[in-house]
């Protein structure tokens, strides 16, 4: 079906930041498979657990145990900060995961979504989406779900009645722009939701695991969420999702499942890219690479630049016109870029992109 804008090129094998399509030609990849390659392509601790794990044990049912899920959970408690883990598959699995969680425990049905968000394209997680070109096809979408603007807590308060089960927010809208928010939006939400015994739910899937320069956003501004969607760069690769929750909000027995959710795979996959992010302090990396990147790309001096923002390696530059041109011309010239939002250049690059790379891609756009 041909329901994906392809660009020309098939790509054939990558390694760090850098891969090659079936011609030979080599590219510096600023996309990173959308925010997942955080540890680079085919990292080799990555490879290696990927095989092992292979040659043990593929897939069970979650009837049973595996010690490979239950290191990955007590992993993803502690780096979190959170106490109970859910696997699925993806991202939208995650937000759908955590709607279900939300409305299960409050037993309240409705949401209170922002403006420029994206949650994912299933039914669930697109009626919180707000970009109607995604939903309008496919109204009418599940429950009640309020629109506010983004970065604005007020309005979140006014949005709020007795049937609100929960407010879902992105710490930095990626799809919607890259928009950060300013430094007491979350916390403001988190109040909010307190004082009216309504959850909150945070979607990291393209801000986790070092993308801001920390673990999580939500570090960056002291807030705690009741639950927690990761996907994207948790398996290092691999496909697969979870949600973090507090204590006491989880699912009773029988309320959710997942065939293949935190599959024996999937689970060292993650182990290996969580060890190899620490091992390699990839969430420094992260945010001193972001701020070198930045300072590059200011050093233009380009007057079709309006802005330049974001956190870490998650990075949008705000183009006076359309960016669709720019990634085309880029592709040509050996480096992955994405457009998004219309003329926001967004830059997600491995985390483990070097230096002299960065220069190269941005001579590149420089030329653009």
């Amino acid at each position: 079906m041909q329901n994906y804008g392809r660009y020309p090129i098939a790509l054939d094998k990558g390694a760090g930041a850098l891969v090659w399509d079936t011609a030979g030609k080599q590219y510096i990849d600023c996309v990173a498979g959308i925010a997942v390659n955080n540890v680079g392509h085919c990292h080799p601790q990555v490879v290696n657990a990927i095989q092992e794990q292979a040659g043990k044990l593929i897939h069970v049912s979650n009837l049973y145990y595996t010690d490979v899920q239950a290191d990955l959970a007590e992993k993803l408690s502690q780096i979190t900060g959170m106490d109970r883990l859910f696997f699925c598959n993806s991202g939208t699995e995650a937000i759908e995961a955590a709607m279900k969680l939300a409305r299960a425990h409050s037993g309240k049905k409705n949401f209170v979504a922002t403006e420029g968000s994206f949650h994912g394209r299933t039914m669930g997680a697109l009626a919180v989406t707000s970009k109607e070109a995604y939903r309008k096809p496919f109204e009418p979408l599940p429950g009640r779900v309020d629109f506010v603007s983004y970065d604005n807590a007020d309005a979140i308060a006014d949005a709020i009645d007795s049937d609100t089960a929960a407010v879902i927010v992105e710490p930095i809208q990626g799809e919607g722009g890259v928009n950060v928010p300013t430094s007491n939006y979350l916390k403001e939400v988190r109040e909010i939701c307190d004082e009216t015994d309504t959850l909150l739910i945070f979607d990291e899937v393209q801000t986790g695991f070092g993308r801001t320069g920390k673990w999580f956003c939500k570090d960056y501004f002291n807030v705690t969420p009741d639950i927690m969607t990761m996907a994207k760069a948790l398996g290092g690769g691999f496909p697969m999702g979870a949600i973090a929750s507090r204590e006491g909000i989880v699912f009773q027995k029988g309320q959710h499942a997942a065939t293949f959710g935190g599959g024996p795979l999937a689970c060292a996959a993650a182990l290996a890219s969580i060890n190899a992010i620490e091992k390699e302090g990839l969430v420094e990396r992260s945010r001193i690479m972001g701020e070198y990147f930045v300072k590059k790309l200011e050093g233009l001096n380009r007057e079709d630049f309006l802005e330049i923002r974001g956190k870490g390696l998650m990075m949008g530059v705000h183009v006076k016109d359309s960016c669709a041109e720019m990634v085309t011309e880029g592709l040509e010239r050996g480096v992955l870029l994405n457009c998004t939002a219309g003329n926001i250049l967004r830059m997600v690059p491995p985390l483990v992109i070097t230096e002299e790379q960065v220069d190269s891609v941005v001579d590149i756009i420089g030329n653009l």
